[in-house]
């Protein structure tokens, strides 16, 4: 889970594994595999960061992708 911010500014957390997309719009809109969307004041790229920090912590060996789609 991540903790993210609704843009009114409440928290909520985000199970991470059911993200689909994310876009910048100029909001922050994250699509997950239900379809369901949400705004959050977040920046794509911390949101992103967010992610690669949360399966790093679980342990999952994931590639770190840079922001603009190529790998590091």
């Amino acid at each position: 889970m991540i903790l993210l911010h609704k843009l009114n500014g409440d928290p909520f957390t985000l199970n991470a594994g059911h993200i689909e997309t994310i876009e910048e719009r100029p909001d922050t809109v994250i699509t997950l595999i239900n379809d369901r969307k949400y705004l959050v004041s977040e920046p794509m790229a911390e949101v992103m960061e967010k992610i690669i920090e949360y399966f790093e912590k679980i342990h999952i060996n994931i590639n770190r992708i840079s922001f603009d789609g190529d790998k590091e």
